[in-house]
């Protein structure tokens, strides 16, 4: 819901702060006064495209702040800011700027964004409509979810959706086996030899780095059984590791009888040093003995490199990966002796998938079709009062081609009106006058007020050409959509403005050749003398005021 907003030169106005509370708000004032800057300011905030003409005279900037309740109900709202990383506790602010170069900011709680998701966010925040301006029931691509969110059978929705997920996987399934058959066939022959040349050579995983190893410690055999002789050397001639530590052990073992066992831990790691040395001699002697001066060994190893690399070059793969490619031709040659038996048991699930899916889409066509003869029969009872009884409302349910079968069914869903008897049935934009379109939406919008995810609507002169009986008709409807939801007016109806639960009035003055529009909020006396003034125009009668009384008390 808007709360708030705060407008900053932007044409007429210079600075204007407004309130605004749930229900229906109407705003009236003469023509001219501004009622449209109004609007063009709210549609800054809500994506509309910003252009420097807005800019007031003789200032360098505009701004608007709007601040709007958090709906933690609105899935799509919700949805849309989780998947910017945008944060909203208890409200939302959005503000946006433009300056004279044409440079513009926009900042959704102090974090910018671009014009093109502020577009989305204030698709998902408020609804516009007017003669001229309607937003979302006039494409057509929106009517499906709408009938659906009013007909509110989210279990078959969701039954649809699951049956058609596991009908497309049987259809990939089935398709992917058929396609590789089919490529295994052609290559039957090819993917033998293949297979019998990876199976002679019997690739190993990390097999590569292993023999790079081995050959290394080949070609450089001589330098390390070179090391390891002097190692072993160094331990055992001259001056004999093993045979000075026994020396030494021996000498603390003497000293240690003198001190009552005061030197055990020396004797000890003596002890240690003299079993370690032994230790190491022995490892230097086996290292030694293992070291291969076999040149045919590395032959070897050079043979099974060169062939390891020709056979990965030939298939286009690693070293490592070539145990992987076996496998893979290895499963594509029991592809092709799986055969059609294995093909036919996935067209058999393919089948029993498209059935359940359809049976699904079929008991949701069903619901539809409900819900639309519902859906008809409550709009067609609002366009009589609405001075359009001559006007048909029809929700037509087309069947799509099975190419376009998806996961919300088989189902194209538009709404069609006629406008008059002999009239066909269209599209809801093109057939419907700027007037009577305003006025289908209010049709509409009454009835789908509990569905519908937005909670701010606007309502631009839906009132255009109409007056007496069929105003106050829009009137009544208007105050029973603001009962769902908040909703904003621009009225020149008297009647319309007799509904309104707050009431605003815009004005325009000049001063010292400047000319201001301001908005106020008017407490009931002043309500009760605008709707008068409405009724008579510039001078305001007794009786005016009077037929003023009986409209707000209707």
């Amino acid at each position: 819901m808007l709360t708030s907003l705060s407008i900053r030169n932007v044409v007429l106005i210079d600075k204007l702060d407004l309130d605004f509370k749930p229900g229906l708000s109407v705003l009236t004032g003469e023509t001219g006064a501004g009622k449209s800057i109004l609007l063009d300011s709210l549609g800054l905030v809500l994506g509309k495209r910003a252009e420097t003409s807005l800019i007031r005279q003789g200032e360098e900037k505009l701004s608007v702040t709007a601040v709007f309740e958090a709906e933690p109900d609105n899935a799509a709202l919700q949805q849309l800011l989780q998947e910017n990383d945008l944060e909203a506790d208890s409200e939302m602010i959005v503000k946006r700027s433009l300056d004279q170069n044409g440079k513009g900011k926009i900042f959704f709680n102090d974090q910018p964004i671009s014009a093109r998701l502020l577009k989305d966010i204030g698709r998902c925040l408020v609804e516009i409509h007017g003669q001229f301006d309607n937003q979302g029931l006039l494409n057509q691509a929106m009517h499906r979810e709408v009938l659906d969110a009013y007909g509110a059978y989210h279990e078959l929705l969701a039954a649809v959706g699951k049956a058609f997920a596991e009908y497309k996987a049987a259809v990939k399934n089935r398709t992917d086996a058929e396609i590789n058959i089919n490529r295994a066939k052609e290559e039957e022959d090819n993917l033998r030899h293949w297979v019998h040349e990876l199976e002679q050579i019997r690739p190993i995983q990390g097999e590569e780095a292993e023999l790079q190893q081995r050959r290394s410690e080949l070609m450089n055999a001589e330098k390390i059984l070179e090391s390891l002789n002097y190692a072993y050397a160094a331990l055992t001639q001259g001056h004999d590791i093993q045979s000075a530590l026994r020396q030494a052990q021996s000498a603390v073992d003497k000293a240690n009888r003198h001190v009552g066992g005061r030197y055990d831990e020396i004797y000890n790691t003596l002890d240690r040093a003299l079993i370690e040395a032994a230790d190491a001699i022995g490892q230097i002697e086996n290292a030694s003995a293992n070291v291969s001066l076999n040149s045919a060994e590395q032959e070897n190893i050079d043979s099974r490199l060169f062939a390891l690399k020709d056979l990965a070059r030939k298939h286009g793969v690693a070293v490592d990966d070539l145990a992987v490619t076996l496998e893979d031709f290895q499963n594509r040659l029991n592809a092709i002796e799986l055969g059609e038996d294995g093909i036919t048991a996935l067209r058999k699930i393919d089948a029993e998938k498209r059935l359940a899916y359809l049976e699904a889409a079929n008991r949701l066509h069903d619901q539809r079709v409900k819900t639309a003869e519902e859906l008809d029969r409550l709009i067609m009872a609002e366009l009589p009062p609405l001075k359009m009884e001559k006007a048909r409302f029809v929700t037509q349910i087309d069947r799509l081609s099975e190419m376009s079968w998806n996961e919300h069914g088989f189902d194209e869903v538009s709404f069609t009106v006629a406008t008059n008897p002999n009239s066909p049935q269209g599209p809801l934009g093109k057939i419907a006058s700027g007037g009577e379109l305003a006025r289908f939406m209010l049709a509409l919008k009454v009835n789908l007020a509990k569905s519908s995810t937005v909670s701010t609507m606007i309502f631009d002169e839906v009132d255009a050409g109409i007056g007496g009986a069929t105003a106050q008709a829009v009137g009544e409807r208007l105050a029973r959509l603001g009962s769902e939801v908040q909703v904003l007016v621009v009225t020149h109806s008297p009647q319309v403005a007799a509904r309104g639960s707050n009431h605003y009035k815009v004005e325009k003055f000049t001063r010292n050749n400047v000319t201001t529009t301001r908005v106020r909020e008017l407490a009931p006396a002043e309500k009760h003398e605008e709707i008068a003034r409405m009724l008579a125009g510039e001078t305001i009668t007794d009786e005016a005021r009077a037929a003023a009384r009986v409209l707000i008390s209707a």
